[in-house]
């Protein structure tokens, strides 16, 4: 089953408008309900949260829910007479699955926060700034190869 969604988003990645959202899922008949079992796939696309560059891939879900009849809004979907709305069911699966901080790869290197630029293209010779709050610790470093610290080592 293909079915198009407009408005599947999180804060960080959305379903694009008019992209299919598949459904490939086995329905069985059980004492009280209907028992769905398989897999959600969608697209998805949104902006890195290191670089900013596009982050995007194709989430699949596996589902497996029960509807019964009139549903409990919590933990099964509505079966309404003979007729399961697997909508809802696939909306579900997809939002719960999109990236809310996607990365546009796992060893995304981001962008230098002092002069912006991004990491995974180029270098900078930039030094974050030192932070004196730190300042009391440097007596514990040693500032040759010769010289102990104070723990007696």
């Amino acid at each position: 089953m293909s079915e198009t969604f407009d408005d599947l988003a999180v804060s960080g990645s959305a379903v694009p408008p008019g992209a299919p959202v598949e459904a490939d899922l086995v329905l069985e008949a059980i004492f009280g309900g209907v028992s769905i079992t398989g897999t959600v796939a969608a697209p998805w696309s949104g902006s890195c949260r290191r670089c900013l560059g596009t982050a995007g891939g194709v989430l699949a879900v596996p589902v497996q829910e029960l509807f019964t009849p009139g549903g409990d809004d919590e933990e099964t979907y509505p079966l309404v007479g003979d007729v399961v709305d697997l909508e809802p069911l696939m909306r579900d699966a997809v939002l719960l699955a999109l990236p809310v901080a996607p990365l546009c790869r796992p060893d995304c290197q981001g962008l230098c926060p002092i002069c912006g630029v991004d990491r995974n293209l180029a270098t900078c010779a930039c030094e974050p700034p030192r932070d004196e709050r730190w300042a009391p610790l440097d007596v514990l470093r040693r500032s040759d190869a010769g010289e102990s610290g104070p723990a007696g080592g």
